[in-house]
């Protein structure tokens, strides 16, 4: 670390600050560099990241096998657009499809441009196959549900940071509470064509739904016929200990929605999963994307899929997520007064009395350890599935400290 010299970071923050929209507010943190789950700043002192770029990064920063096909095909190839087809394509929609369990995959780029997909979906599939009148299709969500930012997605939203001021908003979203399978079968009518639900909340602080309700979703979409889609954008890709959190009830959904971790933290890459059915309704010309599946995101993709194909990180996020569990439960009374973990992904309620979660963060940034405050006293830790038992006792180790003062 630099010590003799004038640090570099309280300079680059400012320079942050002047150039860009304040549609974020980061931890005055400047990384130059990162491997495995360690990031470097510019004056040279080392955080472990438990954010892990809101699972973006589950493989950890420069996996070795994603970094070598992205620097082999950045020597051939880059972008075609989908006007051609490309020689990584097929592999990669192939390979996808296998890993859900469904006929078809349809590549995009950001998360949000995946949700924005499966509603558009769901909407022509509920005209065209269903039956809906036209102009009357209607999705089912939550409360608390974060899907993205684009106008359509904030309609829904309960979020008043994420939604206040950008209306008018989009109809054809009944919200309901999350969790409660009453309310969700009384909100269905006979133009419901979808209930879209993330199987954990992460941006509300990873909550976990009741026991059944999952099963209870997929069992009135079954009997109602509405698509159920599944959310799994942050959940899914190993971050809970299985393939995709509906795993863990047996669950299996008519559309998934991925992203995030599919890009390996090199490239934007996200999907949309289901079979033909359901995903045969678009035709040529009806929705698309210029980036959406090039040459360079299927090639570090196809790469993700195979490293979730050997079952390994799965194994390592439900093993080390048992371990932070315990160590986060033992702190419950001394600081915390709520914790929730599904494989290697926490919410943690602070006591408000002590300090709010976006202080909490800072102090754990002094002491090394990064992650992300949410509503309030709430904190998220999602540390990369290449993180060991060492690295996650180190940083319990440091939320004992920062909550003992």
């Amino acid at each position: 670390m630099i010590v003799d010299d004038i640090l570099r970071t309280p300079g680059a923050v400012r320079d942050a600050e002047r150039w860009t929209a304040h549609n974020y507010h980061p931890l005055p943190v400047v990384i130059s560099s990162a491997e495995g789950a360690w990031l470097t700043d510019v004056d040279g002192k080392r955080y472990l990241d438990c954010l892990a770029g809101y699972s973006a990064l589950n493989f950890g920063h420069r996996h070795p096998q994603l970094i070598a096909a992205a620097h082999a095909q950045l020597d051939r190839l880059t972008l075609t657009s989908r006007a051609f087809i490309h020689d990584q394509f097929a592999d990669f929609c192939r390979e996808l499809a296998e890993l859900c369990g469904k006929d078809l995959v349809l590549p995009m780029n950001t998360g949000a441009e995946a949700v924005e997909t499966g509603i558009k979906v769901a909407r022509k599939w509920g005209y065209q196959v269903k039956g809906v009148p036209a102009g009357q299709a209607n999705i089912v969500v939550a409360e608390g549900n974060f899907h993205g930012r684009t106008t359509t997605i904030v309609s829904f939203s309960t979020d008043e940071d994420a939604r206040a001021d950008f209306g008018p908003y989009t109809p054809g979203f009944t919200v309901v509470p999350y969790g409660d399978l009453d309310a969700l079968t009384a909100a269905i009518d006979e133009n419901t064509v979808a209930v879209l639900l993330e199987p954990i909340q992460g941006e509300q602080g990873v909550v976990v739904p009741p026991e059944g309700y999952l099963p209870g979703v997929r069992q009135v979409c079954t009997e109602r016929n509405v698509l159920f889609i599944a959310d799994e954008i942050q959940s899914g890709l190993g971050r809970t200990g299985a393939t995709f959190a509906c795993d863990h009830e047996g669950v299996v959904p008519d559309m998934y929605l991925l992203g995030k971790a599919l890009g390996g933290g090199i490239v934007p890459v996200s999907a949309v999963a289901a079979n033909a059915d359901v995903l045969g309704v678009l035709k040529p010309g009806q929705h698309g994307s210029t980036f959406g599946g090039n040459p360079l995101a299927c090639a570090v993709a196809v790469e993700v899929v195979r490293l979730l194909a050997t079952g390994e990180f799965q194994r390592r996020s439900a093993e080390l997520g048992e371990r932070l569990r315990a160590g986060l439960e033992g702190l419950v009374g001394k600081g915390l007064v709520g914790v929730r973990v599904r494989g290697l992904w926490a919410g943690l309620d602070i006591d408000p009395t002590l300090m709010s979660g976006r202080e909490a963060c800072e102090r754990l940034a002094a002491r090394g350890v990064l992650a992300k405050d949410t509503h309030g006293s709430t904190i998220r830790l999602a540390p990369p599935l290449v993180i060991t038992e060492e690295e996650i006792d180190l940083a319990v180790a440091a939320l004992a400290e920062v909550l003992a003062g």
